[in-house]
């Protein structure tokens, strides 16, 4: 499993934390920055992260800001992004089973780490994407990202 990570400087102690879990899983991690805590603008780093995910089919994305609304709109402006920003563990896992999430958005001010690591752990454990309805959604999703609106 590989991932692409980032944040700003209001994420960024939460994506330390997060990324050591994920390196403790043996997951494949890459960090597009930002590496520490001077003022930053959200959207480079949700730009640098979706672009590497869609590029690379199979990998997925972490992005982490104050509350990980900013990354989930962002990153969601690149075609084949499905950017999910859940609050609990119950909306992770249907963000990947359901809407077959390819990156996930946390905040780093809007809950503690421990619940940003069990956020992270539920989507980790989460099965692909299965059942036709799913497929199907998505397959629609898809079709709205080529038209012209």
């Amino acid at each position: 499993m590989k991932f692409y990570i980032g944040s700003d400087h209001a994420g960024f102690r939460t994506k330390v934390a997060l990324k050591k879990l994920l390196l403790g899983i043996n997951a494949e991690t890459v960090d597009l920055g930002t590496f520490g805590e001077d003022n930053v603008d959200y959207p480079d780093f949700a730009m640098k992260v979706a672009k590497k995910v869609a590029a690379e089919k199979g990998s997925f994305g972490l992005l982490v800001c104050g509350t990980g609304i900013g990354m989930s709109i962002t990153a969601n402006k690149v075609k084949g992004i499905r950017a999910a920003n859940p609050f609990d563990t119950y909306t992770a896992r249907v963000a990947r089973e359901h809407n077959d999430a390819n990156i996930l958005c946390l905040g780093g001010r809007t809950y503690p780490t421990p619940q940003a690591k069990k956020i992270l752990k539920a989507f980790l454990k989460a099965k692909p994407m299965s059942g036709e309805r799913h497929k199907r959604r998505v397959r629609k999703i898809i079709e709205i990202e080529g038209m012209e609106c």
